[in-house]
């Protein structure tokens, strides 16, 4: 089966065939929390600093940390550090991923909606292959880009699956240089001089589950949701107790059907539907309720951004989800974050 046919179906292969935007951004608070000042490495690159580059200016800052750091073993290192910490927000999305195939194709989405990087992922005989593009390269990616992408790879697969999934081979374009490094940290067989950078992993490795969903930006979420059902507040029982299953599907990956809650409640679509009617309400209204809630306390309380919001409450196109927030809260959800941190700083100053 062509890539193509799979990718429509969303089954063993997936790869993002929609053009995303043109630049890379890189946050300069994660840059400084790795130690790298963004301002620092862009004078050493020569190119403006920004929060936005073309592909060929993105690949001199990394070029750039490179020459700084003179540490082969850099880019694994940030590669490992930034899933453990939270940094990377396509890895934030993918974490919370059902499986570790889902994970990659909300990875791979994640990438066509916000940078010219294609994530594909192949399965061919016994084997899954993910493989990584820049569309708009005309030279190679820079050593420690490569091996920062391999190893947050590799970092995902084990810390969604505690350690489940493991590379069986990593395959890089460059020559060979600095092999038992990288065995030493992939645990695997390394093939230099490969057509594309990529990563093969078993075919079986995914559909392992991944333990990380229903967890970090969502936990506080579900938290507050289920006490206030425990607390029998502000709604019927039987809403709160879908509410609480709508927010726990969407923390899965799961798809917010009125089946797929129903299910999780134990009763029939036409059961819960009834008494929902019986209520005064429906299903897409509670479920527009929940997606507001969890957009607004995602905007409150994290630095992701619009579009990984949007994938983590269920919107399969960011747009939708800005039209959506526009109806909940008369404005954009930039514009309502920005609104949130001006109206802190002045209750902050007002008490200080």
């Amino acid at each position: 089966m062509a890539r193509s046919d799979v990718s429509a179906a969303r089954g063993p292969a997936y790869v993002s065939l929609m053009h995303g935007p043109d630049t890379f951004s890189l946050s300069p608070a994660v840059l400084s929390k790795l130690g790298i000042p963004i301002e620092r490495l862009c004078a050493r690159a020569g190119v403006a600093t920004s929060n936005a580059w073309a592909t060929s200016d993105f690949f001199r800052i990394w070029a750039a940390a490179e020459e700084e750091f003179h540490d082969p073993g850099a880019g694994l290192r940030f590669g490992d550090e930034g899933i453990a910490r939270g940094y990377g927000v396509a890895a934030i999305v993918a974490l919370h991923a059902p499986d570790f195939r889902s994970a990659l194709a909300a990875l791979s989405r994640y990438k066509s909606l916000t940078c010219p990087e294609v994530v594909e992922v192949e399965v061919k005989g016994a084997e899954a292959v993910v493989r990584y593009r820049w569309l708009q390269a005309t030279g190679p990616a820079p050593r420690l880009l490569v091996d920062m992408t391999m190893a947050s790879l590799r970092q995902l697969a084990r810390r969604g699956t505690a350690g489940t999934v493991a590379p069986i081979r990593l395959e890089l374009t460059r020559r060979p240089s600095d092999e038992a490094l990288l065995r030493r940290h992939f645990d695997c067989p390394i093939v230099f001089g490969a057509a594309i950078d990529a990563m093969a992993f078993d075919r079986a490795a995914l559909d392992v589950p991944f333990l990380t969903a229903d967890g970090g930006a969502f936990a506080h979420v579900l938290d507050g949701l289920e006490q206030r059902v425990r607390d029998g507040e502000g709604f019927p029982a039987v809403v709160g107790e879908m509410r609480v299953a709508i927010a726990r599907q969407l923390s899965e990956g799961g798809q917010p059907s009125v089946a797929a809650v129903a299910g999780r409640l134990k009763m029939s679509t036409r059961t819960l539907q009834r008494r929902l009617h019986g209520l005064g309400t429906s299903f897409q209204e509670q479920l527009a309720g929940v997606r507001r809630t969890t957009a607004n306390r995602l905007l409150a309380a994290t630095e992701l951004d619009t579009v990984a919001i949007a994938m983590l409450v269920g919107f399969v196109e960011p747009n939708s989800f800005v039209r959506a927030f526009r109806r909940w809260e008369r404005t954009t959800p930039t514009r309502w974050r920005d609104r949130l941190a001006d109206d802190h700083r002045v209750s902050k100053g007002a008490s200080s």
